[in-house]
């Protein structure tokens, strides 16, 4: 990589994780906002809510206009936007306007998530973009680590609202990178048209290509499984695994390591194997370590540290899975990249929100509904690498005709 390059790549991991990180440093602040605006955490958290429908709605609109417009112009106003919405959620007279402003904040900073991939996919050969998804993993792999303990700290120090004026800083130095550090990619396209039908006759384009299917569903899936540890290890680790605040925070951090871990030994791993060959042989290993959580939690013959070696090994297996899933679906793409983009980035959102509500849904005190759906998931995303190898071949050549 040249210098050039690994600036891009440094700026387009800050995009990427800029949605993510809105979300995980205010997380601590949840107490403190309620008692600030007098309302329950419930309420509090329906501005979480409005959040991930931002992201999903978001990154729908911005595919298309990230071809129409090329890739600055979009990211410069999403990032904006952002800002300016940053700084509205530090000022809020109630909850209401949280919830509102958090929509806001989700619509501008989702800008990144889509144009990032949109510009690996503009400006590196079609072989070398898993490689590139790895080292956005390390960027954006950061984020959960650091953002709930800034968060913690700067809550406790200065209260919650200077959490959305750190935020409003991150997302002007991310701007100011876009404006001035990150070339365009890809220009403007005057033959793509923004009208409805249009817009609906490019997304049904994108989606009538079985690679991208097979390879997104395959993603989302594994993905959807970290949502359910997400939601229901809270309860897990510190209400049956009996843990502290401080070893959940551990341990979670850890578990983001193996994620971080697993990703950039994929480089590695591709010197020898194709992407799709990793994808699934990561597949098979996540599958294992899924039906061994849930059964071994179900049956009481797994305590507690093979439950966290489990859990790691699932975040590991992950972190090669997302890479080149990501690579192999867009790899078909070259002048709607962004469309491809948006839709896979709307399915992982979705998927991730179905896997969330499930634990949520069926909580009865016990650890099974995080292992079910953790397991449920690998079942559904190795099923789909094996039942449609065939599209993997039809990947690779892609890859190698890039």
């Amino acid at each position: 990589m040249t210098r050039k390059q690994n600036i891009i790549i440094l700026i387009l991991g800050a995009l990427a994780a800029l949605g993510p990180f809105a979300i995980d440093m205010y997380l601590p602040g949840f107490p403190a906002i309620a008692k600030d605006l007098k309302t329950d955490i419930s309420h509090v958290a329906l501005s979480l809510t409005s959040y991930f429908i931002g992201i999903s709605v978001g990154q729908l609109i911005y595919g298309p206009l990230v071809d129409r417009f090329g890739r600055k112009k979009p990211l410069i106003f999403g990032l904006s936007l952002f800002v300016l919405a940053s700084i509205g959620c530090a000022f809020v007279p109630s909850v209401e306007w949280l919830i509102g402003l958090r929509l806001l904040l989700a619509l501008g900073g989702c800008v990144g998530m889509v144009a990032s991939r949109a510009v690996v996919r503009d400006v590196f050969p079609v072989s070398d973009i898993p490689k590139v998804f790895s080292m956005l993993m390390l960027v954006m792999g950061v984020a959960p680590i650091v953002a709930p303990t800034i968060g913690g700290f700067v809550t406790a120090s200065l209260g919650w609202r200077y959490i959305f004026a750190v935020l409003t800083g991150i997302g002007f130095l991310v701007l100011m990178a876009v404006a001035f550090l990150l070339p365009e990619s890809k220009g403007p396209d005057k033959t793509l048209s923004l009208k409805p039908k249009r817009v609906l006759g490019d997304f049904i384009l994108v989606l009538k290509e079985p690679v991208f299917i097979v390879y997104v569903l395959a993603a989302s899936t594994a993905q959807a499984g970290m949502f359910a540890y997400i939601t229901g290890s809270p309860f897990v680790f510190m209400n049956i695994f009996g843990l502290s605040e401080t070893q959940y925070g551990w341990v979670f951090g850890s578990n983001a390591f193996g994620f971080i871990l697993g990703s950039q030994l994929n480089r590695l791993a591709l010197r020898r194997r194709t992407s799709a060959q990793v994808t699934l042989r990561a597949g098979i290993v996540q599958f294992v370590a899924g039906m061994l959580l849930l059964l071994g939690n179900y049956f009481g013959f797994l305590g507690a540290t093979g439950s966290l070696f489990l859990i790691f090994s699932y975040m590991f297996c992950l972190g090669f899975i997302g890479p080149n899933a990501t690579a192999l679906a867009l790899a078909p793409f070259a002048r709607n990249a962004g469309s491809a983009s948006a839709i896979m980035g709307s399915i992982q959102m979705a998927t991730g929100a179905l896997a969330s509500a499930l634990v949520s849904t069926f909580h009865n005190n016990t650890s099974t509904p995080m292992m079910a759906v953790m397991a449920g998931a690998t079942v559904i995303s190795l099923s789909l690498l094996l039942g449609f190898r065939k599209y993997a071949t039809r990947a690779m050549m892609v890859e190698a005709g890039s």
